[in-house]
């Protein structure tokens, strides 16, 4: 079943936590799933990025990249999204034989307590997020730079990387009907808060 009844609202940037809870929120629980989060695909982009001045060999660079991406995608869709923010999403295939994405997300606890930290969403979401557009950019500059042999490469990278952020993202956010629902009642609230204001200066 769709998850989007039982998402938590995983903090991305804010922090919505009072003051006394934020010193508990800032602890890393989880170190070694913090660091694989960020190792592989780090070290993806700085082999991509040194690999013609530590060899010359393009098979080699190629087959340490193409790894360090998979092993970064299989650690991020299995492993840390589910350790750090309490998300995780899969692909699942029904009795009658077909086939449906899953996008699930830890339930409050009784207690309304979330059990991911503030640090440890903070580097989740940087990673997911930062490391995509620098692909995204390394494709614009092989492509107009004419490194066709690099160009496969990059959209292994974009595909890989761009595969979790939209899964974490569907994670976050739920269906695209939810998603819709968000925007609009953000828009909502600016618009009725720009009213507010505008009423109170001509009430002053």
């Amino acid at each position: 079943q769709d998850s989007s009844d039982d998402i938590e609202d995983v903090s991305l940037f804010d922090a919505d936590d009072d003051v006394s809870r934020r010193s508990k929120k800032s602890k890393i629980r989880h170190p070694v799933a913090s660091f694989f989060h960020l190792f592989f695909r780090v070290s993806a982009i700085i082999v991509y990025l040194l690999c013609e001045l530590l060899t010359s060999s393009f098979i080699a660079c190629m087959v340490t990249i193409i790894l360090l991406l998979s092993c970064d995608f299989w650690a991020v869709k299995n492993v840390t999204g589910r350790l750090m923010v309490g998300l995780r999403w899969w692909n699942q295939v029904d009795d009658d034989g077909r086939s449906h994405w899953v996008f699930e997300a830890r339930k409050v606890s009784a207690q309304g307590s979330k059990t991911s930290s503030e640090a440890e969403s903070r580097i989740f979401w940087l990673g997911l997020i930062t490391c995509p557009m620098i692909w995204v950019i390394f494709a614009f500059s092989a492509l107009f730079s004419f490194k066709v042999k690099w160009l496969a490469v990059v959209v292994m990278g974009v595909v890989l990387q761009g595969a979790n952020l939209y899964g974490y993202i569907r994670c976050k956010v739920g269906s695209r009907k939810n998603l819709t629902s968000m925007a609009t009642n953000y828009l909502g609230k600016q618009f009725l808060r720009q009213t507010m204001a505008t009423e109170d200066q001509a009430a002053s």
